[in-house]
Parts: C-alpha cells; structure tokens; sequence
C-alpha cells in the first residue's frame, strides 16, 4: 500500500499532518516544531503493509518515496518538499 502524507503549516508557524489512504484518514497530528518532524512523526506510525508514501506539503506533491528512503532522508525530503511548494507557488503568483 502507498498512502499520502498530507503536511500543512498553518499560521504560527508549527506543522500538521494527516496520513491517508484513498482518501480516508488513518491518523493526524498537530504543533509539530518542523516539516522535518512531521514527516518523521507521519512515518511512525505506519501500518507494517505500507511500503512507500506521497509526500504533500500545503497542497503540493513533492514526490512518492519508498519507506526506506523517507527514514534516511528526510530532511532532504523536507527540503524537497519545501523547496517545491516555494517554486510551484511562485509560478503561481506570476511575474512579478
């Protein structure tokens, strides 16, 4: 199974996330101190059947990884993830 983990950062500058799969909700958590922690913290808690997951950062896929390469890199991952975000909404915004 590949689920999606969903990452946001709501204004305060903490991280949420939601793990999903085909839409329904496994599990969430708030107040996180980082898109890095919440990417650890929503890999935790995998189910054993889950071999990779969608990572999305404020509505933004940044790739689908295998679990084992979340776990070693996911401060790169975070990274990534950020790094897209930033770029997608600065496309979106125009020039400027």
């Amino acid at each position: 199974m590949i689920v999606r983990i969903e990452i946001d950062s709501p204004p305060g500058g903490l991280f949420d996330y939601r793990v999903t799969d085909e839409g329904e909700t496994l599990y969430a958590d708030a107040e996180l101190p980082s898109l890095a922690d919440a990417l650890v913290a929503a890999v935790e808690g995998l189910a054993p059947e889950v071999v990779g997951a969608e990572v999305w950062f404020r509505g933004v896929v940044s790739g689908t990884y295998p679990l084992h390469v979340i776990a070693v890199n996911h401060a790169q991952i975070a990274t990534h993830a950020a790094n897209t975000t930033a770029a997608i909404f600065e496309g979106l915004a125009g020039p400027g």
